[in-house]
């Protein structure tokens, strides 16, 4: 073989050498990121946007904007309830959570659903989330709907969130759509999802509520 032809293959081997160690350090750096999932109805999907545009996203600009070590996962699925997030929470743990925020039970208020059936919903999942790891934190996202089925009924619904938070030692976000539900300006026409704008300011929300856990 000649001198040219193996210098050639030393080269290339090499090369590839190169090439898989490089691939072994991305797949060992995505590997030691932690993961905050986003599990949540059309709010946290980003209804009437674009996946860049909703709230996770720009929670995943903060992370990488202070170089933390941090992967956003968007789990939203418009019209979901918190009967239908049970229901397909064991499939979304297969990326096991370090930090999970739960942003459900919108839709069973809107529904005037059974709010009894909601926390044992909600309850359910943040124990389904523990069980696969003990040490992941815990967000759940306070929502509040309009008093269109009774002061109770909205009064209650307001409150079930922290009487879940407080049960499973979750810590809570009083409102999620603070200084955003309720004004035209930041939501969509059909004045229930945040539109570009709305979305920033929930960002801030939920990035104020975080942060202390980001390390």
């Amino acid at each position: 073989m000649r001198l040219s032809t193996l210098l050639f293959n030393l080269r290339s081997n090499l090369l590839i050498l190169i090439g898989l160690i490089a691939m072994l350090f991305n797949i060992v750096e995505q590997n030691q990121k932690k993961r905050i999932v986003f599990f949540g109805d059309s709010i946290t999907a980003g209804y009437g946007l674009s996946t860049e545009q909703a709230f996770p996203a720009l929670i995943q600009q903060k992370l990488n904007e202070k170089n933390l070590p941090y992967e956003a996962i968007n789990a939203g699925l418009s019209g979901e309830t918190s009967a239908g997030g049970l229901g397909r929470i064991d499939w979304i743990l297969k990326a096991k959570p370090d930090i999970f925020v739960l942003e459900l039970g919108g839709n069973d208020g809107l529904r005037g659903l059974s709010l009894k059936e909601t926390e044992k919903n909600l309850t359910m999942i943040v124990a389904k989330v523990k069980k696969r790891n003990p040490d992941a934190i815990v967000v759940l996202a306070g929502m509040q709907i309009p008093p269109n089925l009774g002061t109770d009924y909205t009064e209650d619904f307001k409150n079930l969130f922290g009487k879940v938070a407080r049960k499973t030692k979750s810590e809570l976000i009083p409102f999620l759509l603070d200084k955003v539900g309720g004004y035209p300006e930041l939501n969509l026409p059909d004045g229930i999802h945040p539109n570009v704008e709305g979305h920033t300011i929930v960002a801030e929300t939920v990035w104020k509520n975080l942060k202390q856990y980001l390390k």
